[in-house]
């Protein structure tokens, strides 16, 4: 059996065997059925057997999130014939069946379905149904073609034309390529020509994520705050406070046996801790239960902070836990209130149901790979709902506060996303890679941030042009699918 060894820094005991590591990257297929309330893990459990820790949830318009699609069936009626998809296409089990597997999707996603019973038969019904929902304006259409003929790929181009996010559903035997390259190269549109439905789920997935990016607000801490403000394009709402209003909190934060019981926690399941008191993960743990005073307080989904501007000079604990429970939690949360690392962050969590690592890439010559490097990284690389990586806990890199070290996977696969704001005159853009995990690196004795950890990028682009900062690294190997969502939804996509 081939096993994969636990990186640098590992007292070597820790094993992860082929099937383990194959079977932890196929958890996408689990994680794609979650609704949109974010899952709450440990923090849930403890709750439940009368523990005093209280779990974190977004509290925001996402959290609400019921994204409205409308479905069609479109087909002629009668026989099919000699003509495709032919005589052998039984077109009443597809129907049955895709109803079926789509509504019971959206009961799981948590969407609200307008699903049409009887297939669109002639073209003015396809009309009719395009303008309903040029009128209404849903969240996302899904077109379902049971036939190749007259109408059919017509009513999809109509539908993706409205511009309105559109998911055509293509059975084997309902389209040639000359039906599937026209659709497939407008913008606004996942064309799905097969039989799985795998990819018809993705495309709702996509649906739900593309409307709870819209719901989510966001808290914004930095400086002297501001006006409430919104993301180009993807339409994160900005709820700007000012730095002072989480320095208060903080004060007045008292230690509670919830925080006490939190910090106790993250120890004992701590491969080690190293320069780090028990009173520094106290303290981090206090940032963490003020970011949550502060997201029930402003019904927010998101944050982000300028954590060094703004307590770099103060005896405050700085975030570093706070942000890594919090996304281990299923609550975006970006450093150096950077909005580009928020929106992917969300992209992340909501597409994926799993955490990412903002850092400061780092070209290593030598290995021709990136090392991504921050002192804030989540622990359940591989999804929500399951276990933290063995981790450290030690201090910053600035030598002040503490912070979880999380082991990465050597061997792993891994995808990088960086999400480039646009604005009324540019195109917002996500840059995507995917590569495999070579080992972390000890920090000490190197220098740098204290979450380090290496990574080969396919394609062999020059590392010392690599391109992003701040870029979100994740567990496992999905450029495809962000590029299905970048298309979807109108975002420009940059292949390294």
């Amino acid at each position: 059996m081939h096993v994969h060894r636990c990186p640098a820094g590992c007292d070597g005991n820790c094993k992860v065997s082929r099937r383990s590591f194959l079977a932890a990257s196929a958890s996408l297929a689990a994680g794609l059925l979650s609704s949109c309330s974010a899952p709450q893990g440990r923090d849930a459990s403890a709750a439940a057997s009368n523990s005093p820790v209280r779990p974190i949830r977004q509290k925001g318009p996402a959290s609400r999130c019921t994204p409205a699609v409308k479905v069609c069936f479109v087909r002629r009626k009668g026989a099919y014939g000699m003509r495709w998809p032919g005589a052998y296409f039984d077109g009443e089990a597809a129907l049955r069946n895709y109803t079926r597997d789509i509504t019971a999707t959206a009961r799981d996603l948590a969407m609200k379905l307008d699903l049409r019973p009887q297939p669109l038969y002639t073209q003015a019904e396809a009309d009719a149904w395009i303008a309903e929902a040029d009128a209404a304006k849903p969240d996302g259409l899904i077109v379902v073609l049971l036939d190749r003929q007259e109408h059919a790929w017509p009513t999809a181009d109509k539908a993706i034309a409205t511009g309105i996010p559109t998911v055509v559903v293509s059975p084997l035997g309902t389209s040639f390529t000359t039906n599937t390259a026209g659709p497939a190269r407008k913008p606004g549109s996942f064309i799905c020509s097969t039989d799985e439905f795998g990819p018809v789920r993705y495309g709702m997935k996509m649906l739900q994520a593309g409307a709870k990016l819209r719901a989510t607000r966001c808290l914004v801490i930095r400086g002297a705050g501001g006006p409430d403000s919104e993301i180009p394009h993807l339409g994160i709402r900005l709820r700007n406070l000012p730095a002072d209003v989480f320095i208060e909190e903080y004060r007045k934060t008292p230690d509670t046996p919830e925080v006490f019981a939190l910090a106790d926690d993250l120890r004992r399941q701590a491969r080690r801790q190293a320069g780090a008191t028990r009173q520094d993960v106290i303290n981090g743990i206090k940032s963490y239960v003020v970011a949550r005073t502060l997201l029930e307080r402003e019904e927010a989904d998101a944050i982000t902070m300028d954590c060094l501007g703004a307590l770099g000079r103060l005896k405050v604990s700085l975030p570093c836990i706070a942000w890594s429970k919090m996304n281990d939690d299923g609550i975006p949360a970006a450093c150096e209130a950077d909005l580009g690392a928020v929106a992917t962050h969300c992209v992340t969590q909501y597409l994926f149901d799993r955490p990412g690592f903002q850092q400061d890439p780092v070209a290593d010559t030598v290995r021709e790979a990136v090392i991504g490097a921050h002192c804030s990284c989540p622990t359940r690389l591989g999804g929500f709902g399951g276990p933290s990586e063995p981790y450290d806990i030690i201090p910053h890199h600035g030598a002040r506060d503490a912070t979880a070290r999380p082991l990465w996977r050597v061997g792993q696969r891994v995808t990088m996303a960086d999400v480039l704001l646009g604005s009324a005159k540019a195109p917002t853009q996500m840059v995507m890679a995917a590569g495999e995990v070579l080992g972390n690196i000890s920090v000490p004795p190197a220098g740098g941030c204290v979450v380090s950890v290496r990574i080969r990028f396919d394609g062999g682009k020059d590392v010392l042009t690599f391109p992003g900062f701040h870029q979100i690294f994740f567990y496992g190997d999905f450029r495809r699918e962000l590029l299905q969502f970048c298309h979807l939804f109108k975002i420009e996509a940059v292949l390294t």
